[in-house]
C-alpha cells in the first residue's frame, strides 16, 4: 500500500472522526483546547478531531426529585416532605460554565429552601396551603439561579409524612368534624320540615274539603292491610262543619 493510500484512508478517517448530530433539543458547547469558542445549534456539525470537543446541554424542561426533608414547623410539628422541581435551561454557556453540575446544585438550593420556607409556618399552613408553599420555594430557588441561565418554572410540595400520634389527632378531628356537620344538617331538616307541616296544618283548617281528602288519603293507606279495621269514632259530617269563632 503506497503512503498516498495511507494518507487518505487517514484523512477519511480523520473527518470522520469529528462528525458530530446535535438534536432538536439540545445544544453543543464547542472547546478548543478547553477554551469555550461558541454554542453549536441542532443540525449536522464538524469540530476538529483531538483539538476540539464539545459537551451537551439539554434544553428540555427538567424534573428533579427533592428528597424528603426532615422539618420542624413554627408549631413544633416534626415532619418529613418532598417535592419537585422543574426548571429549564434558557443560557447554555451560564449553564455549563458559571456552576458545576447545575442539577445538583438546584437539589441543594431546592432542600435548604424546602426547610427554610416550611419551618417558618404552621402544619396547617403547609397542608391547606401546597400551592403558596412551592412559590416561596421557587422564588428563593429562582433568585439563585437566575445567573445560571436557568428558569426555574415550578415547585411543587409532592408528599408530608407526619408522626403516627398527630396522624390520629389529625383523623379525631376530622371525625368530630363531620359528626359536628351532620348534626347541623339534621337540625336544619327537622326545622324546614316542621315548618312545612305547619304551612299543610294551617291550609287543611281552612279546608273542609281539605281535612276529607287528607282523611280519605289515610283511609287507602290503611286500606292497603286486607286485615284491618276501620272504626270512626265521630260521623264524617262533623269534618264539614267549620269551627265556631269564638268571641
Amino acid at each position: 500500500m503506497n503512503p498516498i493510500t495511507i494518507a487518505g484512508i487517514i484523512f477519511v478517517i480523520f473527518l470522520f472522526a469529528g462528525i458530530r448530530i446535535v438534536f432538536e433539543y439540545k445544544r453543543a458547547l464547542k472547546f478548543r483546547f478547553g477554551k469555550y469558542i461558541k454554542t453549536l445549534q441542532p443540525g449536522f456539525r464538524w469540530i476538529i478531531p483531538i483539538i476540539e470537543t464539545i459537551q451537551i446541554v439539554d434544553i428540555r424542561v427538567i424534573t428533579i426529585n427533592v428528597i424528603s426533608q426532615e422539618v420542624m414547623t413554627e408549631d413544633n410539628v416534626p415532619c418529613s416532605i418532598d417535592g419537585v422541581v422543574f426548571f429549564k435551561i434558557n443560557d447554555p454557556e451560564k449553564a455549563v460554565l458559571e456552576v458545576e453540575e447545575y442539577r445538583f446544585a438546584i437539589s441543594q438550593l431546592s432542600q435548604a429552601a424546602l426547610r427554610d420556607v416550611c419551618g417558618k409556618v404552621e402544619l396547617d399552613t403547609i397542608l391547606s396551603k401546597r400551592e403558596e408553599m412551592g412559590k416561596n420555594i421557587k422564588g428563593i430557588v429562582e433568585q439563585e439561579t437566575k445567573e445560571w441561565g436557568i428558569e426555574i418554572i415550578d415547585v411543587k410540595i409532592k408528599d408530608i409524612q407526619l408522626p403516627e400520634n398527630m396522624r390520629r389527632m389529625m383523623a379525631n378531628q376530622a371525625e368530630a368534624e363531620r359528626s359536628r356537620r351532620a348534626r347541623i344538617i339534621l337540625a336544619l331538616a327537622e326545622e324546614q320540615a316542621a315548618g312545612k307541616l305547619l304551612e299543610a296544618g294551617k291550609l287543611i283548617d281552612q279546608s273542609p274539603s281539605a281535612i276529607k281528602l287528607r282523611l280519605y288519603q289515610t283511609l287507602s293507606n290503611i286500606a292497603a292491610e286486607k286485615n284491618s279495621t276501620i272504626i270512626f269514632p265521630f260521623p264524617e259530617e262533623v269534618l264539614s262543619r267549620k269551627p265556631k269563632e269564638t268571641e
